[in-house]
């Protein structure tokens, strides 16, 4: 089945989309978070990297993660710097920044290929195609809910060291710890 990560619709000419085995979405996502995780220091940063730790394919299911770029938590007042912050965190993954923290060893040339098309993806992205309908969404909170889609405080975990999302860690969840 696998994922797809594709370009707004009125820009999906500006990149190719990036299809991925459910195996490679996994690790692909792991290494973005460990290295986003160190990286973040605004709110929205963090909850980039959050909202990319939700792509959990342990805990939502195999196959169902693939998402269009318009739909992360991007600001259009602050898309500049949130952009350059997930090229940084995609070169820092490619750097293999964190990768010690993973329980296995992931196959380099797929991992870094896969990084690679993805920061084109993210140059290429701009911000009149952004929808914050999406965002308002994500974040809203409901108080019933007893784990808010954006944890309070950004907790990190003391193991892995990245941001937890709704799901818990997402390297826990993987090594069947969370």
């Amino acid at each position: 089945m696998g994922n797809v990560i594709s370009m707004p619709e009125a820009q999906e000419d500006a990149a190719p989309s990036l299809s991925m085995s459910n195996g490679l979405t996994s690790v692909f996502l792991d290494v973005l978070v460990l290295s986003g995780s160190r990286l973040a220091n605004t709110e929205r940063e963090k909850e980039l990297i959050i909202w990319l730790a939700q792509r959990d394919q342990s805990v939502v299911g195999i196959g169902t993660v693939g998402f269009s770029l318009e739909e992360m938590p991007w600001s259009a007042d602050n898309f500049a710097n949130e952009k350059a912050f997930m090229t940084r965190t995609i070169q820092e993954a490619m750097n293999e920044s964190g990768w010690k923290k993973l329980s296995y060893t992931p196959n380099k040339e797929m991992v870094i290929g896969r990084l690679a098309d993805f920061r084109l993806m993210i140059d290429a992205l701009q911000a009149e195609y952004l929808d914050p309908s999406y965002y308002i969404e994500w974040a809203e909170v409901d108080e019933e809910d007893d784990s808010p889609t954006i944890p309070r405080g950004y907790p990190m975990c003391p193991k892995h060291e990245v941001y937890l999302s709704c799901h818990g860690c997402l390297l826990c969840n993987y090594e069947g710890g969370g």
